[in-house]
C-alpha cells in the first residue's frame, strides 16, 4: 500500500479531476463555440438558460458573469437600493454581503442555526425593521435553509426572499429544489461548485416573469434594445464558452451529487463515533448535496496541520465571520453578538469532497482524521 507520505495529496476540491471526468463533452463544447463565431450572449447561453431553468422546474434562468453578480442582479431586480436593509448571515462567503453593498443597500447580519449552519429564522424575525427590503437565505455547504420558516416570516410582511444557491445546486427540501422557493435565486458556477464552469459564471432564476425581465435589463446596461438604456444597468454577461461547458456538465449534476452523498456516507460511517469531531447534520426532508463536508473539530488548527502532514489538504470555510473582517467590523454586527457564527468559525474544518474522490482516498482521509484526533 502506498504510504500517506508518498501518495499524491488529496485536495479539498479538485476541478481538474472534474474536467478530466467530462473531458470529451467539454472539449467538444468549447470547439463548438470557437468555430461558431458567437462568444458572448449567443445560442449556447440561451440554450443553457433554458436547460438550467428546466432542471430547476422554473420558467426563467438568466446567465450572468459570476455568483456575486447573480446576487447583485437579483437585488437590483427587486428594487433594493440606498435606504434599504437586507438581512443575511455573517457565516457565508463575503460575496453575499458584497452584493448587498453593490446594490446600495445595507447588510444586516444575523446568527445561524448551530446544527445546520444556515440562517436562524428567529434571528431574522428579530432583525426586521421598517427598512427591511429582503432576506438572503444562504443554503450553506449544500444544506437548504429552513425556507418554510423564512417565508412564513417574510411573506406576510411583504419582504422579498432571495435564495443564495451558490453551494446547493440540486439540493432539495421536502422534494422542492433549492432556488424555487423564494422570489428569486442566485447561483455561482465557479469551478469548484457542484455545477462548475472552467472560469467564472453565475445565474439568476425565478418564476416571476417581470423579475426575469428586469434581470435581463440590469445584466447588460439596461438595454431592452441595443445601445439604449431603459434603466441603469451594468455589464454581467455569461460568455459562450462557459455556457457551453455548463451545458456539457448539467446532465451529470444529479449523478455527481449522488457520488458526493456516497462519500459523505463513508465519512459518516468511519468518523461518526470519534471524539473531538462533529459531523454535518442532514435535517429530515432534506437532500444535502455536500458542496463541502463541513465538520466541527476540537483543536482545529492542530488537526488541520496534522492532516497536511498526511497529505490531506482540508480547508476552512470560513475562518473569519464577515462581521469581524476589517472591511465590515463595527458597522454590521458587534463582536460577540453572533455566538453560533463565531463558534463555527473557530472549529469548522472541511474534509475533501468532490465526485471524483475515490473510495480508497475517502478511507485515507478517514485514517488521517483518526490519527490527527488521537495525537
Amino acid at each position: 500500500m502506498t504510504s500517506a507520505v508518498t501518495a499524491a495529496p488529496i485536495l479539498c476540491a479538485n476541478p481538474l479531476e472534474q474536467y478530466r471526468s467530462h473531458r470529451a463533452a467539454i472539449d467538444d463544447a468549447v470547439a463548438r463555440v470557437l468555430s461558431g463565431g458567437r462568444y458572448v450572449l449567443g445560442p449556447e447561453t440561451e440554450a443553457f438558460e433554458r436547460e438550467f431553468a428546466a432542471y430547476l422546474g422554473l420558467p426563467h434562468a438568466i446567465g450572468v458573469a459570476n455568483g456575486t453578480d447573480a446576487l447583485h442582479v437579483a437585488l437590483r431586480a427587486l428594487g433594493a437600493g440606498p435606504g434599504d436593509e437586507v438581512v443575511t448571515v455573517a457565516h457565508t462567503a463575503v460575496a453575499t454581503v458584497s452584493a448587498i453593498e453593490l446594490a446600495g443597500a445595507s447588510p444586516v447580519l444575523v446568527d445561524i442555526d448551530p446544527a445546520t449552519f444556515t440562517i436562524d429564522p428567529a434571528a431574522v424575525e428579530r432583525a426586521i425593521t421598517p427598512r427591511t427590503k429582503a432576506v438572503i437565505a444562504v443554503h450553506i455547504y449544500g444544506h437548504p435553509a429552513d425556507m418554510d420558516a423564512i417565508l412564513g416570516i417574510c411573506r406576510p410582511r411583504g419582504i422579498r426572499v432571495v435564495e443564495d444557491c451558490a453551494q446547493c445546486h440540486g439540493a432539495r427540501l421536502r422534494g422542492r429544489m433549492t432556488g424555487t422557493m423564494g422570489d428569486i435565486a442566485a447561483f455561482s458556477f465557479y469551478p469548484t461548485k457542484n455545477l462548475g464552469a472552467i472560469g467564472d459564471g453565475g445565474g439568476v432564476a425565478t418564476a416571476d416573469g417581470e423579475l426575469a425581465r428586469r434581470c435581463r435589463l440590469v445584466r447588460e446596461y439596461g438595454w431592452a434594445r441595443r445601445y439604449v438604456s431603459d434603466v441603469a444597468g451594468f455589464n454581467s454577461r455569461l460568455d459562450e464558452v462557459q455556457a457551453a461547458i455548463l451545458r456539457a456538465k448539467l446532465p451529470s449534476l444529479d449523478a455527481d451529487n449522488d457520488r458526493r452523498r456516497a462519500i459523505a456516507g463513508v465519512y459518516g460511517e468511519r468518523l461518526g463515533r470519534l471524539k473531538g469531531i462533529a459531523l454535518p447534520t442532514e435535517r429530515p426532508g432534506v437532500r444535502h448535496v455536500y458542496h463541502l463536508y463541513a465538520t466541527l473539530v476540537d483543536r482545529r488548527d492542530e488537526v488541520l496541520e496534522a492532516l497536511r502532514e498526511h497529505g490531506v489538504l482540508a480547508g476552512i470555510h470560513y475562518p473569519t465571520p464577515i462581521h469581524l473582517q476589517p472591511a465590515y467590523a463595527g458597522r454590521t454586527a458587534p463582536a460577540g453578538t453572533l455566538p453560533a457564527t463565531e463558534r463555527v468559525a473557530r472549529h469548522e474544518l472541511s474534509l475533501p469532497m468532490y465526485p471524483e474522490l475515490s473510495e480508497a482516498d475517502a478511507h485515507r482521509v478517514c485514517d488521517a482524521v483518526r490519527a490527527a484526533l488521537e495525537r
